[in-house]
Formats: structure tokens, C-alpha cells, sequence
């Protein structure tokens, strides 16, 4: 077992200092390899040594510019510092050196929605949606671009496979509830909908309001 598959195993049992031991080591066997300097920024990423972990990612990238997972890695951890048009740059990248899971694709999609950059986002996360098929989160998201492009009739079915696979998914019964309430007549399954929103999360105000209201035009 080399250096690198050591701090691997080292990760995966959460003993994080000898992960970091095993991967400079196989810096120092190879230092003008990638793979090292990948995970090793992973480690400090994940223990939250953001600088650190982005010194890696950026040799890394120096050293191999075809390194698409670098890149993906410095692209989460500006995500998870709001630097989200940087990280959409970098996401963007990454999916064109390889990397093609449903995450990546998310991601970018996430990212363009926080640059206000809405209608961009949707074909990414479609494209998420359609190499993640029963991923809920990702099918949740979808539906809600779709919904905010007035694309109601493809915005129901994702909110409502998401309702069919989990049903206390607060989220996606406010959003299926709210589309009733905007896009169609069925103001009695709207109102289903918002209640079980506020049934299930109590401090889900915004599903309680928009029930009041609708109950209010109803009288």
C-alpha cells in the first residue's frame, strides 16, 4: 500500500492527522505528481483549513492543469466561502477536464442561482436531474428553477416525485403548494400542501402565511 491509498484509508476512518502524515509523504516521494497535492487539500478542506486546502488545490492545478478534480475541490471550497462566481468558473472547468457526475453539474447550477445568474443555471441542473434521476435534493432544486421561469406543468412533476419518494420533505410540499396556489385552480391541494409544510417544520412561516391568505380569498 503506497502513501496515498495509507492517507485515503487514513480519511475514510476520520484520523485526520495521519492522513496528512501519508500524503506529504507521497509528496515527497513524487512532488511534481497531482494526486498528492488533491488530497491533501481535500483533508484540510474538510477539517475547515481553508487556506491551507486551497494552497494545495492551486499546485495541484500548476502541476497538472487537466486535473479536473483540483479543480472541483477549490471550486467547493469557494462555494462554501460564497465566492460563487469563482467557483462556477472553476466547476465549469472541472466538467470539461472529466468530471461529468450529477454533482458537478449541480453545483455549477447552484453556484449560477447565488451570481444571480438564474436562467443559466437551469440546463445544468437538468442536466444534474437527468444523471441523478432519484436524487432528491437535486430533483428539489430543479424544480424550483423550473418554477421560477414559470415552466409550472415540469416544476409540478419534479416537486411532486420528490413529495411520492419523501413525504416530510417540508420543502418540496410548500413548493408543489405554492405552484397550486400561482399556476392553477387547485386551490384545495394548494392548501394540502402548505399545511403539511407548517405540520411538518412548525416554523415554516412563509407556508403558513401564503395558507392564511389563501384561505382568507376563499371566504
Amino acid at each position: 500500500m503506497d502513501y496515498n491509498e495509507k492517507g485515503i484509508q487514513a480519511l475514510q476512518n476520520k484520523e485526520y492527522e495521519q492522513a496528512i502524515e501519508a500524503f506529504l509523504k507521497a509528496i515527497d516521494e513524487n512532488p511534481e505528481e497531482a494526486v498528492g497535492y488533491i488530497n491533501i487539500g481535500n483533508v484540510f478542506a474538510s477539517i475547515g483549513e481553508v487556506e491551507k486546502a486551497e494552497r494545495f488545490f492551486q499546485k495541484a492545478i500548476t502541476l497538472d492543469g487537466e486535473a479536473g478534480t483540483a479543480l472541483y475541490g477549490l471550486a467547493n471550497l469557494y462555494y462554501n466561502e460564497e465566492r460563487y462566481e469563482e467557483a462556477a468558473k472553476l466547476y465549469e472547468q472541472a466538467i470539461r477536464k472529466g468530471v461529468e457526475e450529477a454533482d458537478a453539474y449541480f453545483m455549477l447550477g447552484k453556484s449560477l442561482e447565488r451570481s444571480e445568474q438564474v436562467k443559466l443555471a437551469l440546463p445544468y441542473l437538468q442536466r444534474a436531474a437527468e444523471l441523478a434521476p432519484t436524487d432528491l435534493e437535486i430533483r428539489l432544486s430543479y424544480g424550483i428553477s423550473l418554477a421560477n421561469q414559470e415552466i409550472f406543468d415540469q416544476a409540478g412533476e419534479a416537486f411532486r416525485y420528490v413529495v411520492e419518494n419523501d413525504a416530510e420533505n417540508a420543502d418540496a410540499h410548500y413548493n408543489l403548494g405554492f405552484l397550486y396556489a400561482v399556476s392553477t385552480d387547485r386551490k384545495e391541494d394548494a392548501l394540502k400542501h402548505l399545511k403539511e409544510a407548517f405540520t411538518l417544520n412548525p416554523e415554516y412561516e412563509q407556508a403558513r402565511y401564503i395558507y392564511d391568505m389563501i384561505q382568507l380569498g376563499n371566504e
